[in-house]
């Protein structure tokens, strides 16, 4: 962790063991801003954490946000709240309804109330392009609606959305929300490739891939997407900023296999299950728009098949297979 004096008041981090959350933690510490994450670690890493914990700048608190009285000190004297932490796996919000509100709506409450009740100023939150729903407009801009969800993790992220607006609105906060598009990077526990590594290491020579392969949609490596959410929070002003985070291209399915398969030494044979959606929920194509960001001055530095070929690398590396 590179040495930087300590300024700023601290920032709050839920969420901040997984691998978005991590980034930021590290991002955050690195320019002496002192960090408090709040994390249960049902999918976030401790060990991510621990440069920052050694170095004195960060400090974990594992606890569920469902219980505000775990936690709720460490919005003391806070400036920021980042709130990243939710149900990282869309199907299994279908498989059990109570997920998503619990661990999306439910929790993103308790949060802002800890912050309203600390006096917390910034709220930043981490929303998704599911939010759109099906839209019929690509790419999609911030202003596009109705907002029509189609899985109960993408209504958690609209409820949550709506709930960081009122409380900004209300009670004197601004705050910040990015609706992301795929995030990927080293870090990266689910997600299309991260689900085929899993598979191919089940069978080497059998990858199932769930719909007809056409699905399409941007990816933005972990470490843009940090970046653009702290540029963002340095220059947005208004009470309420809504921002969609991503690329201005898209990569299909079909070549995500084929380029996990080919670092698998190229053996295992792909099979479609069908369909346009490859799950209930699932979005087949999505590319959002990212004029406004532009416009502030935010570009991606990397496009979605750059950003797709380093992660693939990436988790090659890590099992040994680069």
């Amino acid at each position: 962790m590179p040495e930087a004096p300590v300024r700023g008041d601290p920032a709050v981090v839920t969420g901040g063991a997984g691998a978005i959350g991590s980034v930021l933690v590290a991002a955050l510490a690195s320019d002496g801003t002192p960090v408090r994450v709040i994390d249960n670690l049902s999918s976030g890493r401790k060990e991510t954490l621990a440069p920052g914990i050694a170095a004195g700048r960060v400090r974990l608190t594992v606890a569920d946000l469902r219980t505000p009285e775990a936690y709720a000190r460490e919005f003391e004297g806070a400036g920021s709240v980042w709130h990243l932490a939710a149900n990282p796996d869309i199907r299994r919000g279908t498989d059990d309804p109570t997920l998503d509100l619990e661990h999306g709506t439910v929790a993103a409450f308790h949060v802002l109330e800890a912050a309203r009740r600390a006096d917390v100023k910034e709220l930043y939150f981490s929303s998704s392009s599911v939010v759109y729903g099906f839209p019929d407009r690509f790419p999609t801009p911030e202003e596009y609606g109705p907002l029509l969800p189609q899985s109960l993790y993408g209504a958690s992220k609209l409820a949550a959305e709506g709930l960081f607006s009122a409380y900004a609105h209300c009670y004197g906060q601004r705050a910040f929300l990015f609706r992301f598009a795929n995030i990927i990077g080293a870090g990266i526990t689910h997600g299309v490739i991260f689900d085929f590594f899993e598979k191919l290491a089940r069978d080497p020579t059998r990858l199932e891939v769930l719909g007809d392969g056409r699905q399409a949609k941007s990816y933005l490596r972990t470490e843009e997407c940090v970046d653009a959410m702290r540029f963002v929070g340095a220059h947005a002003r208004d009470t309420v900023n809504v921002y969609n985070l991503g690329t201005a291209d898209q990569v299909g399915v079909r070549g995500i296999a084929e380029e996990v398969v080919r670092v698998h030494g190229g053996r295992a044979r792909i099979e479609y299950t069908g369909g346009a959606q490859g799950w209930v929920g699932d979005i087949p194509r999505q590319l959002l728009a990212i004029d406004k960001i532009g416009r502030l001055g935010w570009q991606p530095k990397r496009s979605s098949r750059e950003a797709v070929t380093e992660t693939i690398q990436d988790l090659a590396r890590a099992r040994g297979l680069a």
